[in-house]
């Protein structure tokens, strides 16, 4: 499979996962009405809805805001794009795909909900300090996964495939 074909599963798959976690949570679940579920002692389940980006920067108060973060996601996609179309590596291929993918998902909230649902909640007692979902999760992983393969290219480099010998007389 193609880089450029790789990273496109990526981005499908992650933005199929992030919706279909979303829509089943606020939906199916209805975690407004049974929150916060405790799934351990660092992580609950909940739903808060984030109108700007990460760690609520930039909060998008009135519709002219959220259109302007909109337009950067989209700007930022587009760029992302053409990236991973260029990408000669598989590893780059899906880590720009992860990117695209969860910024995609989260763009769509901002679109249709007017802000961005999370739902992890990691804390320690009362002090919270992150609200996630799986979009942010494939980000997060992508963003990772490209500063590993810059760090560490020979770790992630394919093996040159070797030729046959050609047979002389």
């Amino acid at each position: 499979m193609s880089p450029r074909l790789f990273g496109v599963v990526a981005l499908l798959a992650t933005v199929i996962i992030d919706q279909s976690d979303k829509l089943w949570m606020l939906f199916v679940y209805r975690i407004s009405e049974h929150q916060p579920v405790h799934l351990g002692p660092f992580l609950d389940l909940i739903v808060a809805w984030n109108p700007g980006v990460s760690y609520s920067l930039l909060r998008a108060t009135s519709d002219l805001e959220r259109y302007l973060l909109l337009a950067l996601a989209f700007a930022a996609i587009v760029l992302l794009f053409v990236w991973l179309w260029r990408a000669r590596s598989r590893t780059t291929a899906f880590a720009l795909g992860l990117i695209i993918g969860g910024a995609i998902g989260n763009a769509y909230d901002r679109w249709a909900y007017g802000a961005v649902a999370d739902f992890f909640r990691f804390h320690v007692g009362d002090l919270s300090w992150y609200v996630f979902n799986l979009a942010d999760v494939a980000i997060v992983g992508g963003v990772a996964l490209l500063l590993l393969e810059s760090l560490f290219p020979t770790a992630f480099a394919r093996p040159k495939r070797q030729e046959d010998p050609v047979l002389s007389d």
